[in-house]
């Protein structure tokens, strides 16, 4: 294996996925944007991957968003994903490619599952109605996967991180997931002094969050095995309550004010916390500190707003 397709490469998972493949002997990352390659585009797909034929294919492009983004516009989240997943392992299949890694997330799991969450869980009761859309979708490149593996004989396998965040994330007001959405309203908050920070809904959910170079090491750690698990969670399983989390980021940013909570607002799934026993089991374990890698986060957020290349 050498040539390794990276789908959604400028975003912040698939940039951790180009940074490790590029760190590793022999290996070459290829990569596209959308103006040469639109993913939901079938034909589009089917051509670009017959005419670079890489070695494997690692599904990291997906539309992505906070519970704000997935209430509002769900009929896209499940269109685009849904696209993207079908037109990635049908193509790799008509291009020989024999290796897919599909990324999905932990919310593909139901919304009153066990806690921790094992990969055996899905699809056994029903799912938390803010990003159904979404989670079908990544359902369905999970299902994708093991069928194409049963049927062609193709190691298409697939990995379910937890929530992600570090160098690269989206800082849209709206759109972003709860870090980055956080490390800029404390840091605005604190540019302008404000005595309080109000965060969304009651504060008590609890969360599991893991560094994007975690998942990225993750990702070539599976893609080095000859059998690996049809889907695999990818995490830390460890959590904290978005409240404490709230508190974290503050300390980080320098913030001193008032952390307030608006019950009226979404807590989304009261836990989300994966079991990680079927990939340590494998070899593999996260490596980066949450405390460092927040600092590192906020780094990353400043650095990006003085270069003017924050994706905000």
């Amino acid at each position: 294996m050498k040539k390794i397709l990276v789908t959604g490469h400028r975003g912040m998972v698939g940039s951790a996925l180009v940074r490790q493949i590029e760190k590793a002997n022999g290996l070459e990352p290829i990569v596209a944007g959308r103006k040469e390659l639109d993913l939901t585009d079938q034909k589009s797909v089917f051509d670009y991957l017959q005419r670079e034929q890489p070695d494997a294919v690692l599904v990291a492009a997906a539309k992505v968003g906070g519970i704000h983004a997935n209430s509002t516009y769900p009929a896209e989240f499940i269109y685009e994903n849904l696209a993207i997943a079908a037109n990635l392992v049908e193509g790799s299949r008509r291009a020989n490619v024999n290796r897919v890694l599909f990324l999905g997330s932990s919310c593909i799991y139901p919304k009153n599952a066990p806690q921790p969450m094992t990969e055996d869980c899905l699809l056994t009761s029903p799912l938390e109605l803010t990003n159904e859309a979404y989670a079908i979708a990544k359902i369905a490149g999970l299902k994708l996967c093991q069928h194409y593996r049963s049927q062609y004989g193709l190691m298409y396998h697939s990995a379910m991180p937890t929530n992600l965040y570090g160098p690269g994330d989206n800082y849209h007001a709206e759109n972003s997931h709860v870090i980055p959405a956080l490390i800029r309203r404390f840091h605005e908050a604190q540019s302008r002094g404000d005595a309080s920070v109000t965060i969304w809904g009651t504060g008590t959910p609890r969360r599991e969050f893991l560094h994007v170079d975690d998942l990225a090491s993750a990702c070539m750690h599976l893609l080095s095995l000859e059998n690996p698990p049809d889907w695999v969670n990818v995490g830390t399983g460890e959590d904290v309550t978005i409240f404490e989390l709230a508190s974290m980021i503050a300390k980080v940013v320098g913030f001193t004010g008032e952390i307030l909570t608006d019950p009226t607002k979404p807590d989304g799934t009261p836990r989300k916390l994966l079991d990680i026993s079927k990939i340590k089991a494998t070899g593999w374990s996260p490596a980066v500190d949450f405390q460092a890698g927040l600092a590192e986060a906020y780094q990353d957020f400043q650095a990006s707003l003085e270069s003017g290349a924050a994706r905000l």
